[in-house]
């Protein structure tokens, strides 16, 4: 019984004290029941209680206490204190006990209390609790052991209360929220009182205590977990770093700090970690050899960051590889890194169907592991490299997107330099861009770290150098001599040398004035410069000769359509094409069937294949462009002139300058249109859409010996789907373009789902075309069995398919269809009300 005096002694003089406060209304009373209750927070000699009650206080008495403080704040005797006695003797009995029992009542006050001045009271005690480092001591305490013993659940609730600070305070001040509680604050201040208690924590460590840092890593592990591992992180790494650089007591507390983090909040950790510490060696400083000995931050390190995203800059990968090869112990994790990233980007099924993003993101990582190898590491693994080099070249040259071309390229020339196959390297021409040179790059290890501090003296900087450049040149420039005035005037140095840029060679032969003999020129001719000026004036005589272009239209674009550049002509092939597209116009229905017919043809490369589907994409475009007015001869001429005759003696040009003056000088209340509007012309295209379209739809599921359409050769079926849309889209308003886009949809429908990205992509073009060319009457009344079933599909695409441009795409179809069909809609609707 002895033992239990000193807690009730305790027990009874608290609840003496809050009678007081209730019933008495002297003042004296209060502020002497006051101090009472803050005799048992003083740790001073002076103090009037003793080491047991100030502990029975603080253990069953401090959180009792300052919920009662906050239930009665609107008493009167709280506002009979003056300002100075209630700093003193109410808000610093929330400021000096035990910091989590005051930070849970705190959050829990203002969460209770509606908007008034007690809230704001409420509130500047918790602004006042946060600066004076109470948050450092509440985690010093669980550091120390002096914490409570607490359960699970009241521990989990002080880190939500800890880590959600400013969620709680915005949800309830709203506008009124203070600028401490705000992410851009609290958090920095959060990462200082983490950094002070673990520097006690080595203090303490030096001294001989022992300490624990669970709390201090779940509260770190609960940060990271909710998103702001940016804002703690960015202030922590570099500290870290630091410190961790000549000191290891602190590289043990650094890492037994991340031992400590719970398993579920390990990836956000490490995923913050990486990209806010300055180099591999500062990482390897804080997490130590981490990945050997924890699951999930190996499978985080090795796996996640390097194949499952790829979010991350370059730097990132960087720090990730550098600390897997920085160390003895890491390296078996580096070869095992390599090969699942070889055979990653090697695998044709992951070049077809991953972002080109995430593509080059496991290049970049296959790339700087290689360059990390030792010479003996790179002969274990030669065979793995060869097979990588062999299948994945394979695999990315056949991919019909360009960058990816690039990028098997650029990681072969690496891997045969790197691995030195019999002294061959393997060498491609592509155009260098940013992407390419930075993937050559890699190969090249980066020593730069830590930087360090500049020397003073040093070479001079750029600026310097430019700053010194115009003294000399006014130096050079008061020594060189200036033209002497009894210099020779008729020197050749001073004569202006003729432009002769423009110039032309003359050719001895004359170019051909008839079509006939163009083409027996193009047919039989072995002389290169009368192919050449036979291949350049074809094109004119064509358009200038209709009747006679047509009579040899279908044999010209056979004769050109086989043509091989055998004298490496200058722009052939841009003169060829230019020359089939003329004949294609003029004689319209027999080229285009003679070219869709061959299509589908033997014995045509894809080369050939693809230079049919422009020539008739282009001659469509020409098709559906208004004809442009032939000039009058005389005027073009006159205008090219340089003299310019006197107004006054040409009436015509006399009245037009009387007129001009007339307009400038009139005011006019309403301008009306000052240019007559565009004359109206025929729509060639339209009656002959189907030619162009119909054929190439006859034949596309016949694979043949040379030609697969459906099968290997995709480059050309993107092509075709891409054409095929471009012909829907000219050919709007045309009375074929309803049976055009059913026959286009049923056409794509088969391949909607195509591996290749560029299939799929002219599937989506073309779908915008029948949306954007049939008006909505037409789409709602023809397509209305396909427009759910399409309108999903474009649904799925948009969230799902790998590619940014088909998602691009999708997301614009769906906002073409549900345009169209909200417009029909609203027109029904018109028409029921005037009904």
């Amino acid at each position: 019984m002895e033992s239990l005096a000193p807690n009730a002694e305790v027990r009874l003089a608290v609840a003496q004290c809050f009678r007081t406060l209730t019933t008495s209304t002297d003042n004296r009373d209060v502020v002497s029941a006051l101090q009472t209750l803050h005799s048992y927070l003083d740790e001073g000699a002076e103090s009037r209680t003793t080491s047991v009650q100030r502990a029975e206080f603080r253990r069953a008495h401090f959180t009792r206490t300052l919920q009662f403080l906050i239930s009665n704040i609107q008493a009167d005797w709280v506002h009979s204190l003056t300002a100075a006695q209630r700093a003193e003797l109410w808000d610093s009995l929330f400021l000096r006990g035990p910091p989590e029992q005051a930070l849970l009542v705190l959050m829990e006050g203002i969460g209770e209390l509606s908007p008034s001045t007690n809230l704001d009271h409420l509130v500047s005690i918790t602004e006042k609790f946060l600066q004076s480092g109470r948050l450092a001591d509440l985690l010093w305490s669980y550091c120390q052991g002096a914490g409570p013993s607490d359960s699970p659940q009241l521990r989990e609730t002080l880190l939500g209360r800890i880590v959600a600070l400013p969620d709680l305070t915005a949800n309830k001040l709203h506008p009124n929220n203070k600028p401490l509680f705000l992410p851009q604050q609290y958090y920095p201040l959060l990462a200082t009182e983490m950094l002070t208690a673990l520097e006690q924590t080595c203090q303490a460590l030096k001294d001989g205590t022992d300490c624990s840092l669970t709390f201090v890593a779940q509260t770190l592990g609960k940060v990271c977990i909710q998103g702001h591992s940016g804002l703690v992180l960015a202030l922590m790494a570099p500290r870290l770093s630091v410190c961790t650089r000549s000191d290891m007591v602190w590289q043990r507390v650094c890492w037994k700090l991340l031992e400590n983090v719970p398993q579920l909040w390990m990836e956000s950790v490490l995923t913050g970690l990486v990209q806010a510490v300055c180099g591999p060696d500062a990482l390897g400083r804080i997490i130590g050899n981490l990945v050997i000995t924890n699951k999930k931050a190996q499978f985080v390190m090795t796996h996640k960051l390097l194949l499952l995203q790829y979010k991350y800059e370059t730097r990132v990968l960087r720090i990730v590889l550098g600390y897997l090869a920085a160390d003895r112990e890491r390296r078996p994790l580096l070869i095992q890194v390599l090969r699942s990233v070889s055979q990653a980007w090697a695998n044709p099924s992951a070049v077809k169907h991953t972002p080109l993003e995430q593509q080059l993101y496991v290049s970049k990582a296959l790339l700087l592991s290689v360059s990390l190898l030792k010479d003996s590491e790179l002969q274990e693994l030669r065979s793995d490299l060869l097979q990588c080099l062999l299948g994945g070249m394979q695999s990315h040259l056949d991919s019909s997107v360009v960058r990816i071309r690039h990028m098997g390229m650029v990681v072969g020339e690496c891997l045969s330099s790197r691995m030195d196959i019999n002294g061959t390297k393997l060498k491609f021409e592509y155009d260098q861009d940013e992407e390419t040179q930075e993937l050559c790059s890699l190969m090249t290890p980066s020593t730069a770290d830590e930087p360090e501090p500049e020397p003073v003296n040093r070479v001079d900087s750029p600026q310097e150098i430019n700053e010194t450049t115009p003294s000399a040149e006014n130096v050079s420039s008061q020594n060189k001599p200036g033209p002497q005035p009894d210099s020779d005037l008729d020197s050749d140095d001073e004569l202006t040398p003729y432009d002769m840029s423009g110039d032309q060679e003359i050719s001895k032969a004359s170019p051909p004035r008839y079509l006939r003999d163009c083409l027996e020129s193009l047919i039989s001719s072995e002389d290169p410069s009368r192919v050449e000026l036979s291949l350049r004036v074809t094109e004119g005589l064509v358009r200038k000769n209709v009747f006679a272009a047509r009579e040899i239209s279908v044999q010209l674009t056979k004769v050109l359509l086989h043509m091989e550049d055998k004298y490496s002509i200058n722009g052939f092939q841009s003169l060829r094409q230019a020359t089939m597209v003329a004949l294609a116009v003029t004689d319209c229905i027999p080229v285009t069937q003679y070219l869709t017919t061959e299509f589908y043809s033997l014995n045509y490369s894809l080369r050939q294949r693809l230079d049919i589907l422009e020539v008739l994409a282009l001659a469509a475009q020409e098709l559906s462009k208004p004809i442009t007015e032939k000039r009058d001869p005389s005027t073009g001429i006159l205008a090219s002139t340089d003299l310019t005759p006197y107004p006054g003696d040409n009436a015509v040009q006399w009245r037009q300058e009387v007129e001009k003056r007339i307009q400038s000088k009139t005011k006019r209340l309403r301008k009306g249109a000052t240019q007559p509007p565009a004359k109206a012309t025929p729509n060639r295209y339209a009656p002959v859409a189907g030619h162009f379209f119909f054929p190439l739809l006859r034949n596309y599921d016949k694979p043949q010996v040379t030609f697969d359409l459906l099968g290997s050769d995709h480059l050309v079926l993107g092509r075709l789907i891409h054409t095929l849309g471009l012909f829907m889209h000219l050919a709007v308003n045309a009375p074929i373009a309803a049976q055009m886009g059913r026959a286009l949809l049923d056409f794509v429908w088969a391949v909607r789902y195509h591996v290749d990205q560029m299939v799929r992509r002219g599937v989506l073009f073309a779908v915008c075309s029948v949306f954007l060319s049939i008006n909505s009457q037409n789409l709602l009344v023809d397509f209305s069995d396909q427009l759910f079933e399409t309108r999903t599909w474009l649904a799925d695409v948009a969230e799902g398919d790998p590619d940014a441009d088909c998602r691009s795409l999708a997301v614009q179809s769906l906002v073409l269809l549900d345009k169209s069909l909200k417009k029909q809609l609203q027109d029904q609707q018109a028409l029921g009300l005037e009904s």
